[in-house]
């Protein structure tokens, strides 16, 4: 920035070059009648002009680059914050705006609007060079420059709040279309199509009549300002004319005066012109200031702490939804050694969700804490953490890639035997073999080319991946059939044995079968916790009926009734 404001002091000196040559014309080569002092004054300004034009390109492509380098140098900060903003309740119509403010940033920095900035400190050496023609001409230039700065003020007083509302209808009308683009289906199935079309008119017509407000308040006050420069300018060729007839200059300065009071102005039109850019561009910087200082990454801990590999300890642990002062979960706390399963259970509302997302580091607690090994989870860089857990969640979440990319997390330095580990431990490597390419099958954006099993399927080889300690699975078995069941039950074994801790959240028995713990979760609190057949026994009990006998099944330590838990 400090080159390109040096390149605009060069190019708003070679601006006097078109003064001085008319001065020059009108006082030296008319009266003299002379030819080769035209020709070489010619080529004179000549040279400026390919000078200045050389600087002022040269300028503007450096500010393209700067705008180019202000964006890559806070994209990570970017990506940090719209995957931060979800989870911390941001509602939806802000989530998107950090990226929004980036590109109107980097649009503005490459536009002319910083170079009238630029150009603006350079003003008085034009007024000065207006008073040496002549005082008189000066003073009127120093009045005009006044005014027309007034009027700069008097637009940054009246605009602010119309682009605030312009931009803020914006975000809406993009929260709706969204909205739209990701219920397509149910939208169409349920015949709402000209319902959500009446609401998306209204949203538009508020956005649109906004947009005008914010259009129409620039567009007066920048034709007000051009209007004043041009009568500043034409009355500059009338005082000078005037003191041309009254002796007191020569007709050189008349016209040399009027050109470079228009000069001089030239800057605060080209502003007044981008304003509106301008007031974008800084409410943008003021709200991506404020966004990266919230969601800025914590420091990276001084010591690299090993693999988890003993337990998993919950204390005292209450959490609540991002965006929310009320507990979901709270006083929750026990302790699981490695290789136990536990069943997670209780009534719709009860919390299961909210504590899985606490245990995995998705919501931050609001008290207590969740350790591994005996430390804090916020102690590990999230990299790392995330190695060490497994997440399925209820909507199971692909990303646009290949088979292979989605089960190893997209990292690019896994090898072919971990994800082939992770596929048969889920017990999917031979429906991978059956898709068109195999794992290099590419599954569209969310999975949309795959059945809901399968994604189901795929999302549990992804948890697996890499032999994660700590694996939540939260209604893991949701859409799939009797084989997905089996395979879901083997991979739990699976896992236990190699000493991994497996919670599992489900309705249905057969997913809890392979699990020797359970937990009894009611309006956010753990009312039972223990050995499986004995939080079954207890909920027979107070169910006032005998528990039912259940043979053990070949794939779990300890089999339960299938009424009972249907019940809790």
């Amino acid at each position: 920035m400090f080159g390109i404001a040096v390149f605009s002091g060069v190019s708003n000196l070679l601006m006097l070059s078109g003064s001085l040559y008319m001065l020059q014309v009108y006082d030296r080569v008319i009266p003299s009648r002379n030819i080769a002092t035209l020709f070489g004054l010619s080529l004179m300004v000549l040279l400026a002009y390919l000078m200045q034009g050389y600087f002022d390109a040269l300028r503007a492509r450096m500010l393209c680059r700067v705008a180019t380098m202000f964006d890559a140098g806070l994209q990570g900060c970017i990506h940090t914050a719209l995957a931060t903003l979800p989870l911390r309740g941001v509602k939806p119509m802000l989530m998107q705006q950090p990226l929004r403010d980036l590109d109107q940033v980097r649009a503005f920095m490459s536009s002319a609007g910083p170079t009238a900035f630029l150009d603006m400190p350079w003003i008085p050496v034009f007024l000065v060079a207006l008073f040496l023609f002549h005082p008189v001409i000066g003073l009127t230039a120093l009045l005009g420059t006044v005014s027309i700065v007034a009027m700069t003020l008097l637009t940054e007083c009246t605009s602010r709040g119309a682009a605030k509302a312009a931009m803020d209808t914006s975000a809406q009308r993009q929260v709706f279309a969204d909205t739209l683009q990701r219920n397509a289906e149910v939208i169409r199935a349920l015949g709402m199509m000209e319902r959500f079309g009446l609401r998306w008119s209204q949203l538009n017509e508020r956005y649109l009549l906004e947009n005008i407000r914010a259009t129409d308040m620039h567009a007066n006050l920048g034709s007000g300002a051009k209007v004043l420069r041009y009568v500043l300018q034409s009355g500059m060729l009338g005082i000078g004319a005037y003191l041309v007839i009254a002796d007191r200059a020569s007709g050189g300065i008349m016209v040399a005066s009027s050109i470079m009071m228009g000069r001089a102005l030239a800057p605060v039109e080209v502003a007044l012109g981008s304003w509106k850019q301008l007031v974008a561009a800084r409410q943008g910087i003021a709200r991506l200031r404020d966004i990266c200082k919230v969601t800025a990454k914590p420091a990276a801990p001084p010591v690299v702490l090993p693999r988890p590999c003993r337990e998993l300890s919950v204390q005292a642990l209450s959490v609540a939804a991002p965006g929310s002062d009320k507990p979901i979960v709270s006083g929750i706390g026990f302790s699981l050694k490695a290789g136990t399963g536990l069943a997670l259970l209780g009534a719709s509302a009860s919390g299961k969700t909210s504590l899985s997302k606490a245990l995995v580091g998705i919501w931050p607690a609001r008290h207590g804490v969740v350790r591994l090994d005996g430390a804090a989870i916020d102690q590990w860089c999230n990299e790392d953490l995330g190695r060490y857990i497994g997440y399925l969640p209820q909507e199971v979440a692909l990303f646009e890639g290949t088979v292979a990319e989605n089960i190893c997390r997209f990292d690019d330095c896994a090898g072919s035997d971990t994800i082939l580990k992770a596929a048969q431990i889920a017990g999917i490597h031979d429906l991978i073999l059956r898709l068109p390419d195999g794992y290099s099958t590419r599954i569209g954006q969310g999975g949309i080319s795959l059945s809901s099993g399968q994604r189901q399927r795929i999302g549990l080889a992804r948890a697996v991946f890499g032999d994660p300690f700590l694996v939540v699975l939260d209604e893991p078995n949701a859409n799939l059939d009797a084989d997905g069941e089996n395979a879901l039950g083997r991979a739990i074994q699976i896992l236990r044995q190699n000493k991994s801790i497996v919670i599992v959240i489900s309705h249905r028995p057969s997913a809890l079968a392979a699990l020797n713990m359970a937990m009894v979760l009611y309006e956010g609190k753990a009312i039972a916790f223990g050995p499986c057949q004995e939080i079954f026994s207890r909920v027979s009990a107070s169910a006032g009926r005998p528990e039912p006998v259940v043979q053990p099944t070949s794939n779990a330590k300890a089999a339960r009734p299938a009424a009972v838990v249907e019940q809790v």
